[in-house]
């Protein structure tokens, strides 16, 4: 007599979407000051060490890049001044998901899971089998929030869901790995003369049997990608603009 045994907890919450709009927009909240802050010291420093942590690892064609340690990870950040390219023009070629592969190589999959508010949304993120060791068929359930400040700054804040909302979101796939971006986004400040400056700032954890040192090497890389981005921006800006 086969008698069925209770279901295993599969750890994932269901919750209404009411209260995932209420904690994302809390979630976000954090996650955009935070960006604000990092972008802070967006100003021409001499030494490689910041004073706030941050230690400028490379500067290269006008893109700075610096980490600084958080735990066991460190979050980086990316930075560089857009001449002629207004901070609407970059937003427009930077969060459009559908050309994300075009910046990303890696990235397989990009899509919009739910939208809760105009500015405010469920994405998944799927990097495939072919993608670099470290991102080889992980996955990503992230929240989006854009946000223009008073000032004009725009800002894009994207961050993964906790693992329980997010798996009774969209249950994870047997053969993928699901990663936490635990911070990550745009500060895209509006300059008097038509251009822009960026920072991009990221901390991630691709999950699974990973070294630390070794995820922290690839969020360097990862970083590096802001060079193909910034040269699709200005091709966007040159043909595409009247």
């Amino acid at each position: 007599m086969s008698s069925s045994s209770p279901a295993t907890c599969s750890r994932s919450w269901s919750i209404s979407e009411d209260s995932l709009r209420r904690y994302v927009f809390y979630a976000s909240e954090n996650c955009i000051q935070e960006l604000l802050s990092a972008s802070d010291s967006n100003r021409a420093v001499e030494s490689s060490t910041v004073n706030d942590g941050w230690k400028i690892l490379a500067i290269d064609n006008g893109v700075e890049i610096s980490k600084r340690p958080s735990g066991s990870l460190h979050t980086f950040r990316s930075r560089w001044l857009l001449k002629s390219v207004s901070a609407q023009q970059f937003i427009t070629v930077a969060d459009a998901i559908d050309a994300a592969k075009q910046w990303d190589p890696d990235l397989v999959e990009a899509r919009y899971i739910k939208d809760l508010e105009e500015n405010l949304s469920i994405i998944r993120l799927r990097f495939g089998d072919r993608s670099k060791p470290l991102f080889r068929n992980r996955e990503f359930i992230v929240y989006e929030r854009r946000e223009s400040m008073d000032d004009g700054t725009l800002v894009v804040a994207v961050a993964s869901l906790p693992k329980e909302i997010a798996d009774g979101l969209h249950p994870k796939q047997n053969n993928a790995i699901r990663g936490l971006l635990l911070q990550s986004g745009w500060v895209v400040e509006k300059l008097e003369d038509g251009s822009c400056m960026v920072t991009y700032i990221v901390q991630l954890d691709p999950a699974g049997w990973l070294p630390k040192c070794f995820v922290n090497r690839f969020n360097t890389k990862l970083v590096m990608i802001i060079e193909n981005l910034k040269n699709q921006v200005l091709a966007c800006s040159t043909n595409g603009d009247t």
